[in-house]
């Protein structure tokens, strides 16, 4: 961590509370510019490969990076039992208690984001959380085959300053159908060639989803 967060941090404290909530650290490797509370998508866990490369990525590119689990998931990791994601309701009382406890602890610029279904939830919360950024991988903006009935109308009036990186043919938000829409002035979106919402593009684009993720971790990175 950089001088800004070792001023405030006692470091064996701040690890006995990641340990505590059973979350996921991933501390800056390069000097850290700010720290992102990343939240999972609907169907795989803080730990899946995506969640866990995309951690190391932006470590390595100087951004300590806290992931937490909502409590559907959490239930499943214990009993193995697949289950839908909790109410959106329980999904951002969760988010309300993992970001009062990680503000208590880091100094410095703190964002929240997340995959999918964890960055719109954190959509949905960050102007009521004052969070200093917001950063969506994969934003959706609607349910698959459903680009009429857009989920897009709070981001019109969003207040903090959103990244949004997004494949151009993310089944939940192509380019064509976002670009249709209005969105606050303060959110920028990132494109990537023949994405998918993995961010994984066709072969025919002449990118690899390495690319693609570095890409990604670079631009984030740069923004915070």
């Amino acid at each position: 961590m950089d001088k800004e967060h070792k001023a405030s941090i006692d470091g064996d404290q701040w690890a006995q509370c990641v340990r505590d909530h059973g979350w996921l650290w991933n501390a800056a490797t390069a000097p850290a510019s700010a720290t992102l509370i990343l939240a999972h998508g609907a169907g795989a866990p803080m730990d899946s490969g995506w969640m866990s490369d995309m951690a190391a990525r932006l470590a390595a590119h100087g951004v300590n990076v806290l992931r937490f689990e909502f409590p559907y998931m959490a239930q499943r990791r214990i009993d193995g039992g697949k289950r839908p994601p909790n109410p959106a309701p329980k999904l951002q009382e969760c988010w309300r208690e993992v970001y009062a406890v990680v503000r208590r602890h880091v100094a410095g610029r703190l964002a929240i984001g997340g995959k999918s279904m964890g960055g719109r939830m954190a959509s949905l919360l960050v102007d009521e959380l004052g969070a200093d950024a917001l950063v969506c991988l994969g934003y959706p903006f609607y349910a698959v085959g459903k680009p009429e009935k857009p989920r897009v109308e709070h981001l019109a009036a969003l207040k903090t300053r959103t990244l949004i990186v997004q494949g151009e043919r993310d089944a939940l938000g192509n380019r064509e159908a976002v670009e249709a829409y209005t969105l606050a002035p303060g959110i920028e979106v990132f494109w990537l060639a023949a994405g998918d919402h993995d961010l994984k593009p066709l072969k025919a684009s002449g990118f690899t989803h390495e690319q693609h993720l570095d890409a990604t971790a670079k631009k984030v990175a740069g923004f915070l």
